[in-house]
């Protein structure tokens, strides 16, 4: 950022963001997981994230890893404020989509207190996907890194059904 100003409207993690954007390894696999999952086929977790674009208003997609955890569903940004993280919390609801079947959501992000379980979880399910974007962290670091890193690192606990009326799903 070139101001003071504007480097402290700069949330961690749309920083993070900037700093890990995907790669053209990372848009590759991302396509055919979303392809895999679009064809019905879930691997380890995978939906793709259907949520309305908070400018266009059109529905936009992003594969994702549907984490669920002691009963509850959650979604997790690993490479930080990324479009769909944006999206989300504009629109506060979308579908997760595997095949034909729709599963319509709200959504409501964690505060970065909550966070740290939710991410150790992650990582220990996808850290070999993911891994690279939490900058050495892992479900093995001590309680105070996974609390360091969660403000990089939005997490949005799901609840079935859609929030509102005419939703993307």
């Amino acid at each position: 950022m070139s101001s003071p100003e504007g480097a402290h409207q700069r949330s961690p993690a749309a920083a993070h963001y900037e700093r890990k954007r995907p790669g053209a390894l990372t848009k590759l696999f991302n396509d055919m997981v979303a392809a895999l999952t679009r064809a019905g086929l879930s691997i380890r977790g995978s939906r793709v994230l259907e949520v309305r674009g908070r400018k266009s208003g059109e529905p936009r997609r992003t594969p994702v890893n549907l984490l669920e955890l002691e009963g509850e569903r959650y979604l997790v940004a690993p490479r930080g404020d990324t479009q769909w993280v944006r999206n989300l919390r504009a629109a506060g609801e979308g579908t997760l989509l595997v095949g034909r079947r729709r599963d319509p959501f709200s959504a409501v992000e964690l505060s970065e207190q909550e966070r740290a379980p939710i991410l150790r979880e992650y990582l220990r399910r996808w850290a070999w996907e993911v891994g690279a974007f939490f900058d050495g962290v892992s479900a093995d670091s001590s309680e105070r890194e996974l609390q360091e890193a969660a403000s990089k690192h939005p997490v949005f606990r799901l609840r079935s059904g859609a929030a509102r009326e005419g939703s993307v799903g």
